[in-house]
């Protein structure tokens, strides 16, 4: 079973960044797609941002023009790159990755913290 671990997180001020990473215990080629969660203490846990097996991107609303996500299968890393960050975005990060063939995986990471200080 692939497992995810996510690491990067941390205590950063209003305005900095962090990069985040996802790596895999195995390959992620086969993922069909694999992306960044967040959770707020007291809040749903919500999508970030969405990388395809084709590369293709896509972003909440509130992260966009400031966050990008990356994947290097070479690696068997998802990376998710966080500038200007704000308090808001402080949360717990989770990665997540679905894989449809030759059988359904559905896998978490443990998460990693982001604390932004205003």
């Amino acid at each position: 079973q692939v497992q995810l671990v996510e690491s990067g997180g941390g205590l950063v001020q209003a305005g900095g960044s962090l990069r985040l990473s996802c790596a895999a215990s195995g390959s992620i080629f086969s993922f069909s797609y694999m992306d960044w969660y967040r959770q707020a203490p007291g809040k749903e846990r919500e999508l970030v941002a969405t990388i395809t097996s084709g590369g293709s991107t896509n972003y909440a609303e509130p992260v966009k023009g400031r966050f990008t996500i990356s994947r290097d299968n070479a690696k068997n890393t998802v990376y998710l790159q966080m500038n200007s960050l704000k308090p808001e975005d402080t949360a717990v990060y989770y990665c997540y990755a679905y894989q449809g063939r030759p059988k359904i995986l559905s896998l978490w990471g443990q998460g990693t913290q982001v604390t932004v200080s205003s």
